[in-house]
């Protein structure tokens, strides 16, 4: 799955153009994004992430690369937790969050490790993202806050390529999406 993640992160990114750090850069090379590894436990958009969490932000001027001190929460893009470790979000163990590209487009992409999920933990809005296979896109009020907060969750955007809110006339898309953000509200949050 681990191995995989950065060719299905590329094609949901080519696909639907709206999660990614990527910056045209007219070669191929990317740019050399800041980000932090975090050395202690902390609260990160409203998220409580361990040690060892990579946090990304947008390409600045003064700073690329490694940085030694967290930046401004405003400039993230990335949260990705230590190998192997997972957080909460609405149920499923999580690895990754990542806004989306489109700058338009306010939210970000959730990624699941449903390995990690006990089937004592399973629920209906579990399975409908565990069956699309990749990030699931959620649209929310306010910027600032990643958490599993209902009260921010606007929508569910997208899950994987197959289910988008883009094709407004594909009926199947849209009702499936419909489902998953029903099962997302009826999900008790912590």
């Amino acid at each position: 799955m681990k191995i995989l993640r950065p060719f299905t992160s590329l094609f949901t990114l080519v696909v639907t153009g709206c999660v990614g750090n990527m910056n045209p850069t007219g070669g191929n090379s990317t740019p050399n994004y800041p980000y932090y590894i975090t050395t202690e436990t902390m609260l990160v958009k409203n998220i409580m992430v361990p040690k060892g969490t990579k946090l990304t932000y947008n390409e600045h001027f003064f700073a690329k690369g490694k940085q030694e001190h967290k930046m401004s929460e405003q400039r993230l893009t990335s949260i990705n937790l230590p190998e192997g470790q997972t957080i909460d979000w609405g149920g499923v163990p999580v690895y990754w969050i990542e806004e989306f590209f489109n700058s338009e487009m306010r939210g970000y992409t959730v990624y699941a490790d449903f390995s990690k999920l006990s089937a004592d933990k399973k629920t209906k809005f579990s399975e409908l993202w565990q069956s699309c296979s990749d990030g699931l896109g959620i649209t929310i009020k306010n910027k600032e806050d990643w958490s599993f907060n209902k009260e921010n969750i606007a929508d569910v955007e997208s899950c994987s390529v197959n289910y988008q809110r883009y094709f407004k006339d594909d009926s199947r898309q849209q009702t499936f999406l419909n489902e998953m953000h029903s099962e997302l509200q009826k999900i008790n949050s912590k």
